[in-house]
């Protein structure tokens, strides 16, 4: 199946919807990484400067804009770099494998990145850079830690994510939730759907957790966590 099948031809979930910037913050990632990812990398070699393909094709390009599946991309190639250095070239080699091979487009967007695909994606990946069995076993982790924050609708295409709280240590929980249906696909508060960014103006504001958390039936943790993953761009 293609990453064609199973959408119509105008999903929301594929729109330009984020800039850059706004989405560097939302998935934690540093804006040149992102921009990396997405425009590709000039480098240096013996005859001159070459340039990257990007990994991440832009819902739009001029300016550049996201879509919510781009950070769900984004947010997948997170795991490489949380511990590991990126190449960028090695990635772009085995997802190219993925695709040619398996005959999934858009690999880092599927649900087979849970199954037998994603063995073959990562140890191609893995015969690429050269890692150890060690290092191996430790990107499968991070993989399978970044892809539990994922849902997917019917058809294995993802509708909601639940962005990491801060770009330090990560955690199992999941209070906040990005999902295109809700405030427009910026980040809410996941159990009631309010909006991160309200919550974080109102504070500015000068107005206490607690009266915040009254008003939206919140509980004062929700409202913590909402600031922290706003304050943590």
């Amino acid at each position: 199946m293609t990453a064609r099948e199973g959408k119509t031809t105008d999903d929301i979930r594929d729109r330009p919807a984020y800039g850059l910037a706004e989405a560097s913050r939302y998935v934690k990632l540093p804006p040149a990484t992102l921009r990396a990812w997405a425009v590709g990398r000039a480098y240096p070699t013996a005859g001159g400067r070459r340039q990257f393909r990007p990994l991440i094709r832009p819902a739009g390009k001029e300016p550049v804009q996201l879509s919510f599946w781009n950070l769900i991309e984004a947010h997948v190639l997170r795991s490489f770099r949380t511990d590991h250095d990126v190449s960028l070239k090695a990635l772009r080699q085995a997802l190219d494998y993925a695709e040619r091979e398996l005959r999934i487009d858009r690999l880092l967007l599927r649900k087979e990145l849970c199954t037998d695909a994603g063995h073959v994606f990562l140890d191609r990946y893995g015969l690429l850079i050269n890692l150890s069995a060690s290092g191996q076993l430790a990107i499968r982790r991070l993989l399978a830690q970044h892809l539990r924050r994922v849902e997917w609708d019917e058809w294995k295409f993802p509708v909601r994510l639940y962005p990491f709280l801060s770009a330090g240590t990560p955690t199992e929980a999941r209070p906040i939730a990005i999902d295109p249906a809700v405030s427009f696909g910026r980040p809410v508060v996941a159990r009631l759907g309010i909006s991160t960014a309200v919550l974080a103006e109102r504070v500015d504001a000068g107005e206490t957790l607690g009266a915040l958390a009254d008003d939206y039936g919140l509980s004062q943790s929700e409202v913590e966590d909402a600031l922290v993953y706003e304050r943590t761009a």
